[in-house]
């Protein structure tokens, strides 16, 4: 149950098919050449735009992998010590995953696009046992020793200053007889493999627990669902997908673009990428397609080899769909995978779907669907609860069309957090008998709030408010987090500020809730405020333009029964969004702004 087995088999079955091609920054005259690097032990290969990438095979990533595992099992890793990962996505991360994962470790990855005070947070949350990390992490480790006091096994990537441990170059040294000589540990299926931290966009960043059948799961179904199999060629935008990439023996050309901020991207570097390989498809973010969709429109062009994107972490509107739609081959499909870190993937839609049938209702106020479950997954929609519900039984199931919170379960569902374990409480639900455990981190067998049986499942509360159509699809509603509740009506934040998002004025929207106007400090009514960013910010430096907008959109307001009752209208220049993808909404940081403005 060890998802690297996996790069074993392609190692004996496509041993010198490329695995991993990473881009350099050099280019040069001669091309379509294959040379060695003097400088490192990867091949290079010329690409026809002139572009050096570092490539590896299957063959010799799995021995570079087995390289890591060896080097780390022999300096005194063993099954269940936390490893933080922090590693520069290319052809060393790859290696050091798969080397971590074959070690036993329990691999700690943070998305470095949270923000550094954050990214800190988490690693003082997880109590990490060492660091597999660039230089630079492990000189802010040693700055900050004292809030990593169990970090004992520390491996350099780079360069090695004034601290100890090994480094990944003696690891790449060891012979084959060294590695031959080492045994490595053999996982249980319910092994913990890695804790893997949410983005923490709606609260606190959480450590979610992924077992070794958790990756093994994904990978299958993410496989079967989208037909990915060996031979075809994706371009990653999120380093993780490079490791299923290489799981499900399809060669990863990794982008040219800052991982942590892939709206920054320069769309010619994806171009190029996608002609030089022969790129079939990309699992990336919508703030790089938008970008892309865009250049190719202005510039008629078209990548003919993609037949299929890949499209998550932040939601895809409708424009942004047709631009990527309009910018691979014709008949390619843009899929919308649905999940969270904790359940992933979860559901699915399509372009075609989207386009032709969804994305109309979606206009009007009828949320986003994000269509039907994975087979493996089962889903539920229930009556909105904000405090914890312990057991299923204690749950009120809803009928379709009514909204609520959806809940999942499934063998690709994280069990637990293993950091800010209270959130068990309010996060996860059992099925069947539990017994009450609480304990540290360090020991896995005990960190759960609710332990389940052997004989009871696990579902996990999404945090998303939406209903199921008469096919099982779920429309996507918002946040819970983010609907405001009056005195006798709820307004969701998706298909409120759908409204809006019509007018060719507005850029953003965004519903947040205000106390009622000289209410009880402990009054849990909330009045609706729709917040506006408009296309052009320069309304925001008038006040006659600015009421003008607002005019306009109390007209607009008055013409859907869902927002009709919204009385209160703000402008703001520009809305405070995620460093990642720019595109989702802090709306409690907008709350607090409306609150102040309006002297609630």
């Amino acid at each position: 149950m060890n998802v690297a087995h996996r790069l074993e088999k392609l190692a004996q079955t496509q041993p010198d098919v490329i695995a991993v091609a990473q881009p350099t920054r050099k280019y040069v005259k001669q091309k379509s050449a294959e040379f060695k690097s003097s400088r490192s032990c990867f091949a290079c290969k010329v690409m026809p735009s002139g572009r050096v990438y570092k490539t590896i095979t299957f063959r010799e990533l799995n021995e570079y992998a087995n390289k890591i595992a060896a080097g780390l099992i022999r300096m005194g890793v063993k099954p269940g010590h936390k490893i933080a990962a922090l590693v520069t996505p290319g052809i060393d991360f790859v290696a050091s995953v798969f080397g971590l994962l074959k070690s036993g470790a329990v691999m700690i990855l943070i998305d470095p696009g949270m923000g550094g005070k954050n990214l800190l947070k988490c690693l003082t949350d997880a109590d990490p046992d060492g660091f597999f990390a660039i230089s630079k992490v492990h000189a802010i480790r040693c700055f900050l020793r004292r809030r990593f006091p169990h970090a004992k096994y520390n491996v350099t990537v780079g360069r090695r200053w004034f601290w100890g441990g090994k480094t990944l170059s003696q690891f790449r040294k060891l012979n084959a007889q060294d590695v031959a000589n080492t045994p490595f540990p053999e996982p249980e299926p319910n092994d913990p493999a890695a804790i893997i931290f949410t983005t923490g966009s709606t609260g606190p960043s959480k450590g979610v627990l992924y077992l070794h059948k958790t990756f093994e799961k994904q990978v299958d179904e993410i496989a079967r669902q989208y037909g990915i199999k060996p031979g075809q060629i994706d371009l990653p935008g999120f380093p993780m997908f490079g490791l299923f990439n290489c799981a499900m023996g399809s060669t990863a050309v990794l982008p040219d673009l800052d991982a942590s901020r892939p709206a920054s991207v320069d769309p010619r570097n994806i171009i190029e990428a996608v002609r030089d390989w022969g790129v079939t498809q990309s699992f990336g973010s919508p703030a790089i397609w938008k970008k892309v969709g865009q250049y190719c429109a202005e510039h008629g062009q078209r990548l003919e080899s993609v037949k299929m994107i890949l499209s998550a972490g932040a939601p895809v509107l409708e424009p942004v769909m047709r631009t990527m739609v309009n910018c691979i081959q014709e008949g390619g499909v843009v899929h919308t995978p649905y999940g969270a870190t904790e359940a992933l993937p979860t559901a699915t839609n399509d372009s075609n779907t989207i386009l032709s049938e969804t994305a109309p209702k979606t206009r009007v106020g009828a949320g986003v669907c994000v269509g039907n479950h994975f087979p493996s997954i089962q889903w539920k929609v229930i009556k909105i609860v904000d405090g914890p519900i312990p057991t299923l039984d204690q749950i009120e199931e809803l009928p379709p069309g009514e909204i609520g919170e959806l809940i999942v379960t499934g063998p690709q569902i994280s069990p637990q957090y293993v950091t800010r374990l209270d959130a068990n409480a309010t996060g996860k639900i059992i099925e069947g008998k539990r017994q009450e455990a609480r304990g540290s981190s360090k020991d896995f067998s005990t960190a759960y709030c609710l332990l389940p049986t052997a004989s009871s499942l696990i579902w996990h509360r999404m945090g998303d408010v939406g209903y199921l159509d008469d096919k099982d699809r779920f429309w996507f509603c918002g946040r819970m987090a983010h609907r405001v509740v009056g005195k006798d009506k709820t307004w969701f934040s998706i298909p409120t500020e759908a409204i809006f998002l019509q007018s060719e004025l507005v850029n953003r929207a965004a519903l947040v809730g205000v106390p009622e106007e000289n209410a009880p400090a402990d009054s849990p009514v909330r009045v609706p405020v729709m917040i506006i960013e408009p296309k052009d910010p320069s309304i925001c430096n008038s006040a006659s333009r600015t009421e003008e907008l607002i005019g306009k959109m109390r007209e607009l307001a008055k013409t859907n029964p869902l927002t009709q009752d919204i009385t209160l209208f703000l402008v703001h220049p520009s809305f405070p969004v995620d460093i990642r993808h720019n595109a989702k909404i802090f709306r409690e940081k907008l709350a607090i702004w409306a609150q102040k403005v309006l002297n609630r």
